[in-house]
């Protein structure tokens, strides 16, 4: 009665198993340290399931008419980065002068997401829309690579948010549903449907977990046609299956 009343209310799967498991959690206080003769109501298990939707990317033609809106050379690297280099945005804000390798085009990702360290790549179109930044960026002692451009916290760090809403205007002003971690999954569909290994790709996006990376095999249909036409050549020619007349 208590879920169906929660669902009723419209509350996201999420949500109700996040109410039943701080009940759960209550009870289990009660009874082992509280010892209180009480049955939990929330038997382990009792979870609603909930929807994990596919990651969002940015078709190809939607990414070059994206890029074609952004004046700033700032801009472009930042997201430039974040589509070739697999960024996250507090990545890109975090990024530090002393990480970029040119030489061996490479980034190392210091305490990325999860405080682990992990090396990325930049593409050329990527290191030459860095270059182009690094070359009209204020003289500065300033460690921080991206810096504020306008206000108070000119010549500052610029911070996540402002990365973000600089995404959303641009994204706005073309009319393309553009996000900073749509780029992201821009990027793994892209290496993906252009046949780069799956192991690869989780270590470039910096995931724990393969299964997490594998989530990109649904959208890469490019390469589900090409293994598909690929194999069933095989297939037809080993069965050798006569036209039928």
């Amino acid at each position: 009665m208590y879920i169906d009343s929660m669902l009723e209310q419209r509350m996201a799967p999420r949500t109700v198993n996040c109410h039943l498991s701080s009940i759960r959690r209550f009870y289990e206080y009660l009874k082992d340290e509280e010892n209180i003769c009480i049955e939990n109501p929330v038997v382990t298990g009792l979870l609603l399931r909930e929807p994990h939707p596919l990651p969002r990317y940015v078709p190809d033609s939607d990414v070059e008419a994206f890029l074609k809106c952004v004046a700033s050379t700032r801009d472009l690297a930042i997201f430039m980065l974040m589509l070739r280099s697999g960024l996250r945005v507090q990545e890109v804000a975090n990024l530090t002068l002393d990480v970029i390798d040119y030489r061996r085009s490479q980034i190392v990702i210091r305490a990325g997401k999860g405080a682990k360290d992990r090396m990325v790549f930049i593409s050329n179109d990527a290191g030459a829309a860095l270059a182009n930044y690094l070359r009209e960026r204020p003289v500065t002692t300033e460690r921080r690579i991206f810096l504020a451009e306008k206000g108070r916290c000119r010549d500052k760090p610029i911070s996540i948010r402002a990365i973000q809403k600089r995404i959303e205007m641009y994204a706005k002003i073309c009319g393309i549903p553009v996000t900073c971690h749509r780029l992201r999954h821009t990027m793994a569909t892209q290496l993906l449907n252009a046949n780069a290994d799956l192991v690869s790709i989780q270590e470039i996006l910096g995931h724990t977990m393969i299964k997490t990376t594998q989530r990109y095999s649904k959208l890469s249909n490019l390469k589900a046609q090409r293994d598909y036409f690929q194999a069933m050549e095989l297939v037809m020619k080993n069965t050798e299956i006569k036209q039928l007349e």
